[in-house]
Parts: C-alpha cells; structure tokens; sequence
C-alpha cells in the first residue's frame, strides 16, 4: 500500500455506496442531494468519532439505578464554506451539543489556489476533537488551508471528513499534515481534471447543493 494511503479511511458500506452513487447521479436534484449529503454525513460520522472519550455516570433506570458511559467531551464540526455547511446536520444529529466553526475559503479560478473570507471557531474548541468537513477532497489546497488555520489556532486533535477524496487530495494532505485522518466515503485514484475536479465524483457539490449549476442534459427545442 503507498504511504500516503495509510491515513485514509474509506467506507464501504452499502448504504453509504448507494447514497454516494445517487449523488453522482446528474438527474439527482438539489433537495434531494442535500439531504443524501447530510444522511451521508451522519452514517459516515459513526466510524469518524469513534474515539470519542466517555465516561460512566449513575442514572436511574426503570427498575433500578445503573452506571452507564456518556460523552465525556464536546466535538467541533468545522465546515469549509460553503459546501460543508451540507454535512453539519448529520453529524450534529448524533450529538446536538457538538460545536460548529466556519471557515470561508474559495479556490482562485486561474491558480486554482485557495483564498480566505472568513474564519471562526468556538472558544474552547481546542479542548476537544476538531471535524473539517467539505463533500470533495479534490486539489487539497482547501482543505490544507483550512486544517492549517485550525491549527494555527491551537488545536491539534483534529480529523478531515469528505464524500469524495481524490489521490492527489490525499497524497497533500498526507504530506502536509501527516498527523490528521482522512474519512471517504469514495475514492478516486488517478489525476483530477483541467479545472481540478474528480472525474467520478458529483461536480461542484456547493453548486448542487445550493441549485446554482444543474447537470441534468439539456432537452433539445
């Protein structure tokens, strides 16, 4: 296995599988796509916070009191704009008190390189693991980015959550920032296209999300 592969989990579940498959779909509209990415999120999301710290607490049962683990620690979510705000509801269904961070990147058309707009995390997030979430790892230059600002922050704790990840994504990432794990539920080897997207994957999940571009074959007269 090449080393860059030895940080990256990818699901294979089936019905992680069959989500990602409609997603790719051009005739999946914008509604249904966001809601196949916020389901995508919360299936993906058991696996990525495994390692959550729990401790045991006594409550009162129907027949008698217990001691049973809760979550000894808050998480944050950090969406990379705007796209990732797709995946939030579906790791913050798991658990409503988890946090949320936002960081505004968009990726320069001609160098293909990531600029900043906006950067926020909640004041006590380095106390617990950090999730950046974006549906595509493609170039990595984002999600650098965006894993570099968090820790410049002072956290360290901290794992990446995608849909789609491509090779060259996750040979970046591997390279920068060895230390972070990288969760798919779809992986792309090979090299990306002219404009730096997947082959494979489902186009510009921000756009679909938000119903701005539509992929669905034009119908003649």
């Amino acid at each position: 296995m090449k080393e860059y592969l030895s940080n990256l989990t990818v699901f294979s579940h089936p019905l992680i599988q069959h989500k990602v498959s409609h997603l790719c779909d051009v005739n999946t509209g914008s509604k249904e796509f966001s809601e196949l990415v916020k389901e995508l999120a919360m299936l993906m999301g058991y696996e990525t916070l495994k390692e959550l710290k729990t401790k045991n607490v006594e409550i009162q049962a129907p027949l008698q009191k217990i001691t049973t683990p809760v979550l000894a620690e808050d998480f944050t979510i950090v969406p990379i704009l705007r796209a990732g705000l797709g995946m939030v509801d579906g790791l913050r269904a798991l658990s409503p008190t988890a946090k949320v961070g936002h960081i505004g990147l968009y990726r320069d058309e001609e160098t293909l390189q990531p600029q900043t707009y906006y950067f926020k995390l909640p004041v006590d997030a380095s106390g617990g693991p950090i999730i950046v979430v974006d549906p595509a790892l493609a170039t990595g230059g984002s999600a650098d980015a965006a894993i570099q600002f968090v820790k410049d922050s002072g956290c360290s704790n901290i794992k990446f959550m995608c849909i789609f990840a491509s090779e060259v994504g996750v040979k970046l990432l591997y390279e920068k920032h060895p230390d972070v794990k990288v969760y798919a539920a779809n992986y792309a080897p090979g090299p990306l296209n002219e404009q730096g997207y997947i082959y494979t994957a489902a186009g510009d999940a921000g756009d679909r999300l938000c119903g701005t571009v539509s992929y669905k074959p034009q119908k003649n007269g």
